[in-house]
């Protein structure tokens, strides 16, 4: 248990590193397709070359995976074997799963590295030189010829195998995807969920079609329900509901994170129905999302345009629906609090003539 934690500790801090890079580049990217007015990536003139530079980012958040997976287990001279490693993984084919391995592989050599005891005058040395050589060269190694190459037949097999599935076939993993999504917005389980797609959005786009509606149906679904049943919300909630909208339509699930403080039974199944549906319905509907983002944002970059459209609205009615169902009426107390005690105190009381 105690292993399985530190695994997703280093996991945790690698990806919150890298999603700047899946943020700024899958903007960008997004962006340049959206002005261009097609769904297509530009090939010419300033929109070529803005795509140009949100494409950077994306060809980065691998190497930045496997990098900060080291970095968090054996600090900075982790950095260079883990990036090395993981551009290595995703150059023949092993993407993210690839990476991963190659970020966790590095760190585990470095800190074998530094166990060779060095003499106080080298240690300098050791921290920017003999670990990060010796680590790159032993991860290199391993990553070009003994397992990169097994990891990219599985990689392969599993893209056909995803990319075979059809109709009900895929109902199953839009649950699973679009539940993990939503459980904990934005926390382990979410980045789980969400790199998984964003990785595949070159091969397997309609992963990130129902992530990416997945994404936004929670703060949606949230700021869709204040609007169509007010009573239910506190007037606090009612003001979040707009922001709430606004941030689901750029695709930030966090949005949601203040109705879910507030009412966690309530608002979590909530939110993740809505989810569920709008995976699954963005599935079947065979949305297509070429932009490792979700939100209404992505929308240039979806083909499909009118089925997303649809499964975000499906997603966001069913949370609104079932926070209709779940949640009471809110009702404003009257009296101060002093008076309710007052009365509580009162209703305590057992008093019958007969006792006296």
């Amino acid at each position: 248990m105690n292993a399985l934690k530190s695994l997703q500790k280093h996991l945790m801090t690698s990806t919150s590193y890298m999603i700047p890079f899946v943020v700024a580049g899958g903007i960008l990217f997004a962006i340049s397709v959206m002005l261009s007015g097609e769904a297509a990536v530009p090939d010419a003139g300033w929109l070529a070359k803005l795509n140009q530079i949100g494409a950077a980012g994306l060809a980065l958040f691998i190497p930045i995976l496997g990098g900060y997976i080291a970095f968090s287990m054996a600090d900075k001279p982790g950095l260079a074997p883990g990036m090395i490693g993981a551009y290595l993984a995703n150059e023949i084919g092993a993407g993210f799963i690839g990476g991963i391995i190659a970020g966790f592989l590095a760190g585990y050599v470095v800190n074998l590295l530094k166990k060779i005891k060095l003499s106080p005058s080298f240690r300098t040395i050791g921290t920017i030189f003999i670990y990060p050589l010796g680590g790159t060269f032993i991860v290199g190694f391993i990553m070009v010829f003994l397992i990169g190459e097994p990891i990219a037949i599985f990689m392969e097999r599993m893209t056909t195998t995803l990319n075979s599935m059809s109709g009900a076939a895929k109902i199953p993993l839009g649950g699973i995807l679009g539940a993990m999504i939503s459980f904990d917005m934005g926390g382990p389980v979410n980045k789980v969920a969400a790199t998984f797609a964003q990785t595949q959005v070159d091969t397997l786009p309609f992963l990130m079609g129902g992530v990416g509606v997945a994404i936004c149906v929670p703060p949606i679904g949230l700021g869709l329900a204040t609007l169509l049943f007010p009573k239910k919300f506190k007037s606090e909630e009612k003001d979040s509901g707009i922001a709430s909208l606004l941030m689901g339509g750029v695709g930030i699930t966090e949005g949601a994170i203040p109705f879910a403080t507030a009412d966690p039974l309530k608002v979590i199944p909530s939110i993740i129905l809505g989810s569920v549906v709008g995976n699954i319905s963005a599935f079947l509907f065979g949305a297509l999302n070429h932009a490792p983002w979700g939100g209404l944002i992505v929308l240039p970059v979806v083909e499909g345009r009118f089925g997303y459209l649809i499964s975000v609205l499906l997603g966001a009615s069913a949370t609104a629906v079932a926070l209709r169902v779940l949640k009471k009426d809110v009702v404003e107390d009257k009296l101060s609090n002093s008076e309710v005690r007052e009365e509580d105190e009162f209703e305590d009381l057992d008093i019958k003539i007969d006792n006296l």
